[in-house]
C-alpha cells in the first residue's frame, strides 16, 4: 500500500499571495521507443497503447519502428475503427504497405473489413484487387462488405468466378452470398441464384449448420417465397431462436399473420429452453396487428413487461401500432406518452396510427411535433403523414409537406412519395392533377403510383385513365390478378359488359384468378376467419341464415343493396346474394351471434371495403344496436349508430 504523510502546517502571513494550486490528473508522459530495445518490445508497447485507445501515439510511434508485427498491424486497424477515424486507418495501410505487407492474406482481410466500416467500398475493392494469395477469408471479406452496401450482383458474379477457380465455400461464404441475393435493387431477378445456392448448400453438406440455414429462411422471405422458406425450417434438425423469429417474421410479413401467431404459440408450448427475444416480440405484434387481434395483443404486452423487454425502442414502436390497429388507438397513445425517449420510428408509429384512422389533422400536428422535439423526419415520416392527408382529404396540407421534404430536409420524393400524391389527389376526385404528378416525376413511375391512380379511377369510375393506368400495370405486373379486376370493377360499373369479358378472358390467358376477399375476427381469444361465397365452412347455413333475415329488414329501414360491385351480369336476386356473401358481412354476423352485450365487434379485410359491405354495416350498427370496427386494407371504419367514421370517403 501507498503511505501518505501529513503536510507540516506553517503559519502565512496576511498578506501572502496564493498561487493556482497544480493540477491533481497525471502529467501527460511522452513514450518513446528505446533504441536499444529489441524488435518485440517496441512492437509491445505499440499494441499496448492501441489497447489502451491511445491511436494518436501508437502512430507516432509506428513511424519509428522498422519491422512492426502482423499482430501490430491487426491492433492499429482496429483501433481505427475504434476511433472512428478514416484518415488515419489510411495512414496505417500506406505504412503498411511500405512495409512489404500488401501480399498478407490475414490483414487484408482486416483492411477491408475496416474500410467496410468507412463505407469506403471502392478502396475495399482496391485492397482485395492487390491481393494475389486470395483465400477464402479474403473473398467472404468482400462479400460481406459489398453486401451491406447493397451489391449484390457483385457479389454472386465474384462467387461464381470464386467457384470456378476451385477456391471451396465455407460456411460464412454461404451466409454473405444468401444475403447478397437481396441485397440489390432488382432482387426479384436473383431468386434463383438463390435457389442454386440453396442447392450447393445441400450437396456439400452444410445443411445442418443453423446460422446457413436460417439466412436461407429469411431469404425466401423476402422474396415471398413463404412454403419454401417454411420448407427449409420444417427440414432444420437444429432451431434456435434466431430461427423461430425468422420464420415468424416471415409469415407475419407475407401476410400470413394467423400462421405467425400459430408458430409463436408453438414456440412458447414445445421449446421450454428458448426464450423469444425483442425481434420476435416485434413481428408477433406485428401479426396481432394485421389480424386486429387485441386479446392476444394484451397477453403479448404481459409478457413484453415481464421479460423486461419493454425498453426496446422497437418493441414500444410495434405496440403502439399494434393497439392502433386494435382499434384501441388511446392506448397506443398511451404507449406513446410512456416511453422515457423516443426515436423517429416511435414518432412514425403514432402519425401513422392517426392516419389510418382517419385523423389526419391530429397526425399532422404531431409530425410537427416531432420535428419541434428535434427529431428529423426520415422517408418514412412523410410516407405515413401524406398517407393520414389522403385518409383525411387534406389535400392543401399534403400538397404543403410534400414540398417541403426536399426545401425544409433535404430528403429526394421515392416512389412511395410519389404514390402517395397520386392517392391524395385522386381520392379527392382530381384525377386529372394526379395523372400531371405522374407525367411530371423526375423517376420512373413504379406499380405504386400507377396502382394509387387504377384504385381512385376505381372509386370515381373513369374509365379513360383506368385504361391508360391498367396498360402500364399490365407490363410491369402481368401476373398480378388484382390489377384486371379493378378494371374490370371499373368496366361493370360503367355497365362496359364486353370489357368486362375482356379482362376476364386477359385473367384466363394468363392463367390467373381472383383472389377471394378474406375477413378475420377475434372471439374470445381465437382468431376465425371467413372467405367470400365460402361453400366449405360449416357455419356457413347458419350465418347465411342470419344475413338473410338482416337483409329483409334492413331493407324495412331503408338499406338498398349495391349490386353494382358484382362483376357478373345477373339479375338483380342472384347479384344480391353473390354480395351477401362477402366476406365482412359472414364475419358481423359470426360476431353478432358470438358476443356479449355492449362488446364491440372487431373485423379485418384484406381488401377495400365495398360499398354494399360499408352500407350494410352501418345499418346493422344502428339496427342491433352495436359498436363494430372495420379495418380493410386502407383504413378504419369505426361503425356506430348508423354513421361511419370514415364520412363515406375512404
Amino acid at each position: 500500500m501507498w503511505a501518505f504523510q501529513s503536510p507540516k502546517t506553517t503559519l502565512l502571513p496576511s498578506n501572502a499571495t496564493f498561487l493556482p494550486r497544480p493540477s491533481l490528473k497525471p502529467p501527460i508522459c511522452s513514450i518513446t521507443l528505446n533504441p536499444t530495445a529489441s524488435t518485440a518490445d517496441n512492437n509491445k508497447l505499440i499494441q499496448s497503447l492501441c489497447k489502451q485507445g491511445n491511436l494518436t501515439q501508437a502512430l507516432e510511434l509506428l513511424s519509428l519502428e522498422p519491422n512492426p508485427a502482423q499482430h501490430t498491424y491487426e491492433l492499429l486497424i482496429l483501433s481505427c475503427t475504434h476511433q472512428n477515424s478514416l484518415l488515419d486507418a489510411q495512414r496505417v495501410h500506406r505504412h503498411l504497405l511500405e512495409n512489404g505487407f500488401d501480399q498478407d492474406p490475414f490483414l487484408a482481410t482486416k483492411l477491408i473489413n475496416m474500410y467496410s466500416f468507412f463505407d469506403s467500398i471502392d478502396n475495399a475493392r482496391k485492397v482485395f484487387d492487390k491481393t494475389r494469395n486470395r483465400t477464402i477469408y479474403v473473398y467472404n471479406a468482400l462479400f460481406r462488405a459489398l453486401s451491406l452496401a447493397g451489391h449484390g450482383e457483385e457479389v454472386l458474379n465474384m462467387y461464381r468466378r470464386m467457384n470456378s477457380i476451385g477456391i471451396p465455400s465455407d460456411r460464412f461464404t454461404y451466409t454473405y452470398v444468401l444475403k447478397a441475393c437481396v441485397a440489390s435493387e432488382c432482387f426479384v431477378s436473383l431468386l434463383n441464384k438463390g435457389r442454386e445456392i440453396h442447392a450447393h448448400i445441400l450437396r456439400h453438406g452444410y445443411d445442418g449448420y443453423v446460422h446457413i440455414m436460417t439466412t436461407l429462411v429469411d431469404m425466401y422471405a423476402k422474396f415471398g417465397c413463404v412454403s419454401n422458406a417454411s420448407c427449409v425450417f420444417n427440414q432444420m434438425p437444429v432451431k434456435n431462436v434466431v430461427s423461430w423469429s425468422a420464420m415468424i417474421a416471415c409469415y407475419a410479413k407475407n401476410g400470413k399473420a394467423f400462421e405467425a401467431l400459430e408458430l409463436f404459440r408453438e414456440l412458447m408450448l414445445e421449446t421450454q429452453d428458448l426464450c423469444p427475444n425483442s425481434v420476435t416480440m416485434v413481428s408477433v405484434l406485428q401479426a396481432c396487428a394485421a389480424l386486429a387481434a387485441l386479446e392476444q395483443g394484451r397477453l403479448i404486452h404481459g409478457y413484453i413487461l415481464r421479460k423486461g423487454l419493454d425498453s426496446i425502442l422497437p418493441v414500444i414502436s410495434a405496440l403502439v401500432t399494434m393497439y392502433a390497429r386494435c382499434g384501441k388507438l388511446e392506448l397506443g397513445q398511451r404507449v406513446f406518452d410512456q416511453m422515457d425517449k423516443r426515436d423517429v420510428v416511435s414518432w412514425n408509429s403514432l402519425i401513422s396510427s392517426y392516419g389510418v384512422h382517419g385523423f389526419g389533422k391530429k397526425a399532422i400536428g404531431i409530425f410537427e411535433e416531432m420535428t419541434y422535439n428535434g427529431v428529423e423526419p426520415s422517408p418514412v415520416s412523410f410516407v405515413s403523414v401524406l398517407g393520414a392527408c389522403s385518409h383525411a382529404g387534406l389535400v392543401d396540407e399534403g400538397k404543403m409537406l410534400f414540398s417541403s421534404m426536399h426545401v425544409a430536409h433535404g430528403i429526394c420524393p421515392s416512389v412511395e412519395h410519389y404514390a402517395c400524391m397520386v392517392d391524395l389527389l385522386g381520392r379527392a376526385n382530381r384525377l386529372e392533377e394526379a395523372a400531371k404528378i405522374i407525367e411530371n416525376m423526375r423517376i420512373e413511375p413504379g406499380p405504386k403510383v400507377w396502382g394509387s391512380l387504377l384504385g381512385s379511377c376505381r372509386i370515381h369510375c373513369n374509365v379513360e385513365l383506368a385504361e391508360r393506368a391498367s396498360i402500364r400495370l399490365f407490363d410491369l405486373e402481368p401476373t398480378n390478378a388484382g390489377n384486371y379486376v379493378l378494371l374490370a370493377d371499373i368496366y361493370a360499373e360503367a355497365g362496359m359488359w364486353d370489357g368486362v369479358k375482356r379482362v376476364k378472358k386477359l385473367l384466363e390467358a394468363r392463367g390467373l384468378q381472383k383472389v377471394p376477399g378474406r375477413s378475420w375476427i377475434e372471439v374470445k381469444r381465437k382468431i376465425y376467419s371467413f372467405v367470400s361465397v365460402d361453400e366449405v365452412n360449416p357455419r356457413m347455413e347458419q350465418l347465411h341464415a342470419l344475413l338473410v333475415k338482416l337483409s329483409m329488414e334492413l331493407k324495412e329501414e331503408g338499406y338498398v343493396p349495391q349490386t353494382k360491385v358484382v362483376l357478373y351480369d345477373l339479375k338483380a336476386a342472384e347479384k344480391e346474394r353473390i354480395v351477401l356473401g362477402h366476406s365482412e358481412k359472414l364475419a358481423v354476423a359470426f360476431g353478432l351471434i358470438n358476443s356479449s352485450k355492449g362488446e364491440v365487434i372487431r373485423i379485418t379485410k384484406s381488401l377495400r371495403l365495398c360499398e354494399d359491405c360499408h352500407s350494410f354495416t352501418k345499418f346493422i350498427s344502428k339496427f342491433a344496436n352495436k359498436e363494430i370496427l372495420v379495418r380493410d386494407v386502407n383504413r378504419f371504419h369505426h361503425f356506430r349508430d348508423g354513421v361511419c367514421s370514415c364520412g363515406d370517403y375512404w
